[in-house]
């Protein structure tokens, strides 16, 4: 329900914009990367205004998404450095030997006599 509901109000829209501004843009434009010499052929490229538009937007998107990416690699180090962790208490916790049956109904019954926590033992 939720993917149709993000292309309906979206997506469809988004690319009724984009299709708009393809056609209002069709025009052929010379881009050129010698700044010294503009009218040499080999450095100019001649396509629609809106592919120069559409590419200009794609190449922010990932410039964007890379920067994100990089900025927020500390948290990810941080949960797989967590994760290690949780991991090894997990196995340190399965191979413990199991509590004796007094011990635990000791840690009951001091818990109920209005101690929320069980008191530490030396």
């Amino acid at each position: 329900m939720l993917n149709r509901f993000m292309l309906i109000v979206v997506f469809v829209p988004l690319a009724i914009i984009l299709i708009a501004l393809a056609v209002a843009n069709r025009e052929l434009v010379a881009f050129t990367l010698d700044p010294f010499n503009p009218g040499n052929p080999k450095l100019t490229l001649t396509l629609p205004l809106f592919i120069f538009l559409f590419l200009a937007l794609a190449i922010g998107m990932i410039v964007g998404s890379l920067a994100t990416w990089v900025k927020q690699g500390r948290y990810r180090k941080l949960a797989r450095q967590r994760g290690v962790e949780a991991e090894n208490l997990r196995q340190a916790v399965s191979r413990a030997p199991s509590a004796p049956q007094g011990s635990v109904q000791g840690s009951v019954q001091g818990s109920t006599q209005g101690s929320a926590l069980p008191k530490p033992t030396n």
